[in-house]
């Protein structure tokens, strides 16, 4: 008799752990949205739909999570 499998979890909660580390650290990041719009700078805030993104020579952000195709840490 085969074993039955296990759903996976809707959440692991890793993403909120990745984005407070990224917060603590004040890494610079770089996001690219779905349309490949890439914007640089530290993520100050995040919830369930978006992050807040501080920008060096911009306002800062308002991002949602949604349209975010990438984000990665930039080297210091």
């Amino acid at each position: 008799m085969a074993k039955a499998k296990t759903k996976a979890p809707d959440t692991t909660f890793k993403e909120a752990e990745y984005l407070r580390e990224l917060i603590a650290r004040r890494q610079p990041v770089r996001v690219t949205l779905e349309d490949l719009t890439v914007h640089e700078g530290e993520v100050e805030y995040f919830d369930q739909g978006f992050i807040r993104l501080t920008t060096p020579d911009g306002p800062n952000l308002f991002i949602y999570k949604h349209e975010i195709k990438y984000l990665s840490e930039v080297s210091q």
